[in-house]
């Protein structure tokens, strides 16, 4: 099961901060819900900093990532 974040409605860092704590974690699949682009943008970046691949898909007006090692 996937460990899922509902970023939706922070402002960065915080959806960032969060989707490191769970990379902490080592759980995956890890599912992050974000509104802006700034916040794809800034929480892909940090899971491929630590070697992870990001998938993201837009469902409606949010975005869904998809954070896998």
């Amino acid at each position: 099961m996937a460990v899922q974040i509902d970023a939706r409605g922070l402002s960065c860092p915080k959806p960032v901060m969060l989707a490191r704590e769970a990379l902490k974690g080592g759980e995956f699949p890890i599912e992050v819900l974000v509104e802006t682009g700034t916040s794809r943008d800034n929480v892909r970046r940090a899971a491929q900093s630590v070697g992870c691949t990001v998938t993201v898909e837009k469902v409606g007006d949010e975005l869904r990532l998809i954070i896998t090692k």
